[in-house]
């Protein structure tokens, strides 16, 4: 609107006031950056359905209180951790290195302790690609019996919530679907509450199903996503790309069939249609196998960056609209709560910024030598090989006895 400053000059990129969000949503302690035809798959469960289309009206209801919502990122550069009460322990040994993190070593005491909720990421601390990490299962069922509530977060968006409900089940676990939350279920939120549908506008995916799955479930109209994969844009004499002029938000997610129509959709709807900016998430590199580290979303956010100079709206995992939702939802005392990843600059950052314990682990995409290194800035409370170092000790008493 022209109240917004800067409207002329950046129309795009900016958030609309009316929205009416609570300053306390904006952090504080540091800035959060944030760096087909429709292909439906229709849910088994019409139950599952109406529980996931519930919870996206209560997390999108957190936006509705806030005065301004910006979580953008201008680079792609770590930024400094900041905000989160730090935990002690005389169990715990300091490592001799200048990040000063402390390696989980009485986990009780330090942690189990102190947290009643657990936040997971998924890729990398629960499974990797399409492998379960050994002993999970066993690490989630004592858990549960402590007493403690758990939710898995993840910023990949290739799945909705009854997708990665199904991956769950596939890999043997039990996880309740209101437990599970995806950054593809963030991005429709987001545009139910900004009233997108009111409009009449539509959106265009770069990303896969589980965004198209997630904008079916609140009757968002969209194009692009899996029904692009395979054009191509006349690029001959005189060639040029015609897009829908009626495009009104650009989502990206991370898009294995990402190609050059799609970038150059996204670019004209953004530069000549004045479309909004939204990325599911800046994660640099994520896990699509267990034998190697992939291109993330970044990647493909970072395309559209380059050829549009705009900043995107960050819906995911540093943002704090997960949190805030969580902590309405079920009451649950921030201070009691560790977030627990493998992402320095998201997981880490999304505990740090937000007032959470937080925990990384080595089972994904971060090495000590990294999280150890001087230049590293962000850091957690502890850290720990994997979540099975929650139960180390309690694991190592049951084989001596045997």
């Amino acid at each position: 609107p022209p109240s917004c400053a800067n409207y002329n000059t950046h129309r795009s990129t900016c958030i609309n006031p009316s929205i009416g969000l609570p300053s306390h949503l904006v952090p504080s302690s540091a800035t959060v950056r944030g760096a087909y035809s429709r292909q439906h798959i229709k849910l088994r469960q019409e139950n599952i359905k109406m529980r996931f289309a519930t919870s996206a009206v209560m997390f999108g209801a957190m936006l509705t209180r806030a005065t301004a919502f910006g979580v953008r990122q201008p680079t792609f550069t770590s930024v400094a951790a900041g905000g989160a009460s730090r935990l002690t322990s005389s169990a715990a040994s300091k490592t001799a290195l200048k990040a000063n993190v402390l390696k989980l070593s009485d986990a009780k005491t330090e942690l189990l302790d102190q947290v009643d909720t657990f936040i997971f990421d998924c890729d990398g601390v629960i499974w990797r690609g399409d492998s379960l990490i050994e002993g999970i299962p066993e690490t989630l069922e004592k858990l549960r019996k402590l007493g403690k509530k758990m939710f898995f977060v993840t910023n990949n968006s290739t799945k909705s919530r009854a997708g990665y409900k199904k991956k769950f089940d596939s890999l043997g676990l039990d996880i309740p679907a209101e437990e599970i939350f995806s950054s593809s279920f963030a991005a429709a939120a987001y545009l139910e509450q900004t009233k997108f549908k009111e409009t009449g506008k539509k959106v265009y995916i770069i990303g896969e199903v589980g965004i198209c799955e997630e904008l079916d479930l609140i009757d968002v109209p969209y194009i692009g996503g899996p029904a692009d994969s395979d054009k191509v844009p006349n690029m001959g004499k005189g060639g040029k790309l015609e897009i829908d002029e009626d495009i009104g938000a650009v989502i990206v997610g991370f898009d294995r069939d990402v190609n050059y129509y799609k970038i150059q959709t996204a670019q004209l709807a953004i530069n000549e249609e004045g479309a909004e900016f939204i990325a599911t998430n800046l994660d640099a590199v994520t896990h699509l196998t267990d034998a190697q580290e992939w291109a993330g979303n970044g990647s493909m956010v970072g395309a559209i960056i380059g050829c549009t100079g705009q900043q995107p709206t960050v819906v995911g995992k540093p943002s704090p609209l997960m949190i805030e939702y969580l902590e309405s939802k079920f009451g649950m005392e921030r201070s009691r709560i560790c977030m627990v990843g493998d992402r320095l600059d998201t997981d880490v950052l999304f505990g740090t910024d937000n007032g959470l314990k937080s925990l990384l682990v080595l089972s994904g995409v971060t090495s000590e030598e990294k999280l150890l290194s001087t230049e590293n800035t962000i850091t957690p409370d502890f850290y720990a090989d994997d979540i099975n170092a929650f139960f180390e000790e309690e694991m190592a008493k049951v084989e001596e006895t045997v």
